[in-house]
């Protein structure tokens, strides 16, 4: 009888280890999500989740098989010690197909503040950015970069080592840009807003 105990007493832990590590997995991957183009360190997924690094790592290396599917758009990649979701190689030729067409006239007025700080401004993190225009660009950027018009270029020295970010040659391309020194003089992004919304119109 005890035996008996005890082997349902064993099945029952496993199964709320089991229930534990779906709950840990799931979480995890919204604070990836939530995260952006920042990422997450095991050291931070530790610290919030409440278990060791390695248990962290343990549970990035399930969530990396979780993505590997090929019946998923994202992957979960590991740059140094940060963790972030990344779109696969083959949907990039989907998403220059869906942003390709005439992009100044898709452009928000958002979107063309953005891009007009970073031109001026590159490289430059995304704190940056969010303390001229006051409001967050994590998903601006992410719309940036998926439609080709700004790119990752490396890290800053500042703590934290946060990414920075500048135009590519598709947006040169796509505002008729040869030089940067085309750009008219520096607006005062917070003071006429008029001004940010023509920046690439003139």
């Amino acid at each position: 009888m005890s035996e008996q105990l005890a082997e349902q007493q064993n099945e029952t832990d496993l199964q709320a280890a089991a229930e534990l590590n779906q709950r840990q997995l799931a979480v995890l991957e919204g604070l990836l999500f939530v995260t952006g183009d920042e990422g997450l360190t095991a050291a931070q997924a530790a610290d919030t989740l409440g278990v060791s690094e390695k248990q962290a790592e343990e549970l990035f290396a399930q969530l990396q098989k979780v993505w590997q599917s090929d019946d998923r758009g994202l992957e979960v990649v590991r740059y140094g010690d940060i963790y972030r979701f990344l779109t696969k190689a083959f949907v990039h030729t989907y998403a220059a197909r869906l942003f390709s067409k005439d992009v100044k006239t898709q452009l928000s007025q958002a979107a063309l503040e953005t891009l007009a700080i970073i031109a001026y401004k590159q490289p430059v993190t995304r704190v940056e950015i969010e303390e001229i225009r006051g409001v967050s660009a994590d998903a601006m950027l992410r719309k940036l970069i998926a439609r080709g018009l700004v790119k990752e270029d490396g890290r800053s020295e500042a703590p934290g080592r946060p990414i920075l970010y500048s135009v590519t040659n598709e947006f040169m391309d796509a505002f008729q840009l040869l030089s940067l020194d085309e750009l008219p003089d520096l607006p005062a992004f917070n003071q006429d807003e008029k001004k940010n919304d023509d920046l690439f119109t003139q």
